[in-house]
């Protein structure tokens, strides 16, 4: 598949942010916060509610931000996604048929896997990238292992990824990572703190940058 826009900027970037939270007020207030520190691949995901409306009404207001929607089960939650503005999907297991609406409407996929054999199973289907899921479960040693044998997928480690452990995911060999309850702090939120949001995301994007550098 040709490469989109979100494609390119998920690889340049190396990081995805993942907006789940219980209620759709301030969405587009996360999304900014998270952009000031430097974040532009957004995901935010679909039992959050109010994401299709957040997806219609940020394409507009964000310009500059590469809206996802996450946590996508079915083909019919992919496209509703599309329409509703959304420039990547993202799941959490093996979905052949929301492969089967990425590749129509060409965007990227960012699958999700866990066993070498699904992982090597959602490459081979199509998958843009392969998101290793739970990385807090696996850690970095476990992808540095998959890579190994397969290096030619690239790996998008998520669940628990902080600006602390970032760097290591990155030397294991992940293209990108994803982070989610980390970085979209609950209690910064509920405290209005907008600018700790932001600071997380700066901190985060520099880690990453360094150890792509390194």
């Amino acid at each position: 598949m040709q490469e989109t826009i979100a494609h390119e900027e998920i690889k340049r970037t190396g990081v995805i942010g993942i907006i789940r939270v219980p209620t759709a007020e301030d969405l587009i207030k996360i999304a900014e916060a998270l952009y000031a520190g430097g974040l532009t691949c957004i995901e935010v995901t679909m039992n959050t509610p109010g994401a299709l409306k957040f997806l219609e009404s940020a394409r507009s207001r964000l310009p500059n931000i590469v809206l996802g929607a996450g946590t996508v089960l079915d083909g019919i939650s992919a496209r509703e996604a599309l329409l509703a503005g959304a420039q990547f999907l993202v799941t959490p297991t093996v979905e052949l048929d929301i492969l089967e609406v990425a590749h129509r409407y060409g965007v990227p996929a960012v699958i999700g896997a866990m066993t070498p054999t699904e992982i090597l199973a959602a490459w081979e289907a199509g998958a843009t990238f392969v998101k290793v899921f739970p990385a807090s479960v696996l850690g970095p040693r476990y992808l540095q292992e998959i890579h190994g044998p397969l290096p030619q997928i690239p790996l998008v480690p998520t669940g628990g990824i902080t600006a602390e452990n970032a760097a290591e995911f990155i030397r294991a060999g992940a293209v990108a990572v994803c982070a989610g309850s980390w970085l979209v702090d609950r209690k910064a939120l509920i405290e209005g703190r907008y600018d700790a949001l932001t600071e997380r995301a700066r901190k985060l994007m520099e880690v990453v940058k360094k150890a792509r550098e390194a």
